[in-house]
């Protein structure tokens, strides 16, 4: 399938995706580890079949220095030994945000409890909101049909310019 909609490719699809990369930049310059928001948006990406998103984020935290293991357990990451706690908090938070229609209540106060033991406020704040964006920007890549396999590492600035 081709690209059903360039989104850049008009006036309002360009100020709507440059205020999104406004949004991440905020978060990407928080203190939240950038190891963390690599991991949280490549499983985000997973639980949604954005193959486009999955594809710089995989890119992006291995040119960062992630290793090929722990890239390749993330959706795996309940059944593996490779994640520090506070990953584990913040891949449960990713999965229980991401799933809310299947989660019933949605988060859980024991995830919620997990989170905050490991991430300040600053911290807790930023991860909630990249997950929101990170949902956000999977559902226009899967709605667009916006396929992944081309994404060369570090070139995310220059898609939303």
């Amino acid at each position: 399938m081709e690209l059903r909609m360039n989104l850049f490719g008009n006036e309002i699809g360009t100020k709507i995706g440059k205020r999104i990369y406004a949004v991440s930049q905020v978060i990407q310059e928080s203190p939240l580890p950038k190891t963390t928001q690599e991991l949280v948006q490549l499983r985000a990406s997973q639980i949604n079949g954005c193959g486009f998103c999955v594809d710089i984020h995989g890119k992006d935290a291995a040119a960062g220095g992630e290793t090929p293991a722990r890239l390749n357990l993330v959706a795996a990451w309940r059944h593996s030994t490779v994640f520090t706690e506070a990953e584990r908090a913040a891949l449960a938070l990713t999965e229980e945000g991401t799933r809310i229609a299947d989660n019933g209540p949605g988060v859980s106060d024991e995830t919620w409890a997990q989170v905050r033991k490991h991430y300040d406020e600053d911290q807790a704040v930023a991860l909630v909101s990249l997950i929101a964006m990170i949902n956000a920007t999977n559902r226009l890549g899967v709605i667009l049909n916006n396929q992944g396999g081309s994404y060369e590492s570090g070139n995310l600035a220059t898609i939303a310019n």
